[in-house]
């Protein structure tokens, strides 16, 4: 056997690697999840649920004539849990992609307001379709379009970054305001509905034998997250991506092309918004012009707590899914312990301020 075989199965190497997982962020965010998910199991009592034929999709009804009911655990049964990580699904895709722009050191503001913009736009161009289009053909035609539309959208906050040489809060935060604006424009205020009646059933809210649950959201999730944590370990893109965040200029001087760096970036963020645009509005069925609003803080706050460093050169996709998703807890607790729901954004900007101070002090230990 070799000496790096005999290495790697000695049982030092096995408290190493043991001491990297446990010092991992994922590590401690997979604890917290599960001592929220436990404590909510514990507390969140119990409610009724109507028991539903999993070959009809209907309603059991008894000898009476009304639909049976059955006591389950408000927080620990499959609808409540697909359903949580459905409103994940729409933050965490953008998050995974705010982590890219958060490890280059920069921000984007703008995400809320793009998700609403390339949702509207896709919702208006399948309006168009014929009604007896299939959901699938639907489906995609919405994805594309939103995701070409929230892609330019992108490109031209991080076109605007690179050729002003302006920080990134100053020209998302002005984009923010003008795409919205835009959206207002463009919808007058009103919801855009109509879609092809088969997007739901065919595509967004596909049961997959489930009854009431409706995972695909979910999936493209996993599917997002698991792409992006490719494309940031994996990639040449992936490094340049962290060299940017590292140290900007030695990153020049190393001919990392540093502005289509960051474009790229900006680009894929707005990728990302157009993404979960069309997620939400094939979901829901309409798209709203006040869609995604005070997104942005949950975007960020999921790739925060998630572990990217708001002064740049460190993230990961799988910690930004796992941040959102401690939110989302966080959301789905309030509503089962029947709390005030404004205390979400109490909650939510602590935590990013908790994270940020946790990451400075993690500074301070490395650089001692």
């Amino acid at each position: 056997m070799s000496e790096d075989a005999t290495a790697a199965l000695s049982p030092r190497s096995g408290k190493s690697l043991f001491r990297r997982l446990a010092s991992a962020q994922e590590s401690g965010l997979l604890f917290v999840i599960a001592m929220i998910m436990l404590g909510l199991t514990i507390f969140g009592g119990t409610t009724q649920q109507t028991v539903i034929d999993q070959e009809t999709g209907q309603a059991l009804r008894g000898d009476d004539g009304r639909p049976v009911r059955r006591d389950v655990n408000t927080f620990l049964n499959s609808r409540n849990l697909i359903l949580l990580a459905n409103n994940a699904s729409f933050i965490a895709v953008m998050a995974v992609a705010m982590t890219g722009v958060i490890v280059t050191a920069g921000i984007d503001l703008s995400v809320g307001s793009i998700y609403a913009l390339a949702g509207i736009i896709g919702a208006e161009i399948i309006n168009n379709m014929p009604p007896d289009s299939g959901g699938l053909f639907a489906a995609m035609g919405l994805i594309l379009v939103a995701c070409a539309a929230g892609g330019v959208l992108g490109l031209a906050n991080g076109a605007m970054i690179v050729g002003f040489r302006l920080h990134p809060f100053i020209i998302t935060l002005g984009t923010m305001s003008v795409y919205r604006g835009i959206t207002l424009l463009l919808t007058k205020g009103q919801t855009v509905s109509g879609l092809p009646g088969a997007i739901q059933p065919g595509f967004f809210k596909a049961d997959f034998g489930l009854g009431a649950a409706h995972p695909m959201n979910t999936l493209i999730m996993v599917l997002v997250a698991v792409l992006g944590w490719f494309v940031l370990r994996y990639t040449v893109f992936g490094r340049r991506v962290f060299a940017v965040g590292g140290n900007e200029t030695a990153a020049k001087y190393a001919g990392v092309p540093v502005g289509r760096v960051l474009i790229l970036v900006y680009t894929l963020m707005g990728v990302a918004a157009g993404l979960a645009g069309a997620m939400a509005v094939g979901y829901f069925g309409a798209a709203t012009s006040g869609a995604g609003q005070a997104y942005e803080l949950r975007v960020i706050a999921g790739a925060v707590i998630g572990g990217a460093s708001l002064t740049g050169g460190r993230g990961t996709a799988f910690g930004a899914v796992l941040g959102t998703v401690v939110i989302e807890l966080i959301n789905n607790a309030i509503t089962i312990l029947e709390i005030d729901t404004n205390y979400l954004y109490v909650v939510t900007g602590g935590a990013i301020i908790l994270a940020a101070v946790i990451d400075r002090l993690k500074q301070g230990l490395q650089a001692r």
